[in-house]
């Protein structure tokens, strides 16, 4: 069997997914086509339901869930690893971030819900690809940008400045975990199926970690402008035991990130104008494997 697989070209993904893909663990049978796209594109494709299985933001989840189930392996969630809002300026205060030109790495990404989350009258907001933000916030096309994966590890060697941490203000705020990302399977492959690959990505992962800290070809191929100390920094905040089992802890994670989104929406005036995508009119189950 034949089954469509999207994530990221990121080092934490291919990481998770290189013994997988590659068969360097047995398959069980099944074949894989790939496709390497960053998360908002995977979001989308996601809407759009064209995947068997794929990396996905939790912030999209809201409007998967009659569409999708989540499995317990493969995602990237825990403490500590939110993203950033950055600027060439240091010592911007929350009311000035509420006038800035603001550059998001996607609509739908958790990113964009931490920082609607932390700043709700932000007033102008632009999307780009996530490796795009750096170069618009040093060229003065936005006064800030959110950065996330390896950008954290390099916006200060550009003369940048963080203006807050996204992450640890929900952390603060919702005492949870923050869940970023995680694997999702259409509803319309099988219930063993979607166990099978459960089972065989958390595989792959204790594969990875166990040939850690050694960096794959697969891997480094993937991620060829980074430095190797880079890619290990990368790995090293975003693949963690929610990667190999979220258990309760991650599904609490979930579960209160879909909440406060839903809530969020809900709190919006007619006339205000949302950064969020509505949420669809559907009640609220998190269906996972």
């Amino acid at each position: 069997m034949k089954l469509s697989l999207g994530f990221s070209p990121c080092p934490n993904d291919t990481f998770i997914f290189d013994a997988l893909v590659n068969k360097k663990i047995d398959t069980e049978g099944l074949d894989f086509d790939i496709y390497l796209e960053d998360v908002q594109t995977l979001n989308n494709f996601a809407l759009e339901d064209r995947l068997d299985f794929s990396k996905i933001s939790y912030g999209v989840l809201p409007l998967l869930l009659n569409t999708h189930t989540i499995l317990h392996s493969g995602g990237a969630m825990g403490n500590g690893v939110g993203p950033l809002l950055i600027s060439k300026k240091a010592n911007i205060t929350p009311d000035q971030v509420n006038d800035l030109r603001i550059a998001i790495p996607g609509k739908n990404t958790t990113a964009f819900l931490l920082f609607s989350f932390v700043y709700p009258n932000a007033k102008n907001i632009s999307f780009y690809v996530f490796n795009e933000i750096e170069a618009a916030v040093l060229s003065g096309e936005v006064d800030a940008g959110v950065i996330i994966h390896e950008n954290r590890f390099t916006y200060k060697q550009k003369g940048l400045f963080q203006i807050s941490d996204l992450g640890a203000a929900w952390e603060t705020k919702t005492k949870s975990p923050i869940a970023l990302g995680g694997i999702v399977a259409s509803n319309r492959i099988s219930k063993p199926i979607m166990q099978q690959i459960d089972h065989l990505i958390a595989k792959s992962v204790a594969y990875a970690f166990d040939k850690y800290p050694a960096i794959s070809d697969y891997v480094s191929c993937h991620a060829q402008e980074m430095s190797e100390a880079v890619m290990r920094q990368h790995i090293d905040l975003y693949v963690n035991d929610f990667s190999r089992d979220m258990g309760d802890a991650g599904k609490n994670a979930i579960e209160t990130l879909v909440h406060i989104y839903q809530q969020m929406n809900h709190s919006m005036s007619p006339t205000q104008p949302s950064h969020l995508m509505p949420a669809n009119a559907v009640p609220f189950l998190l269906k996972t494997v």
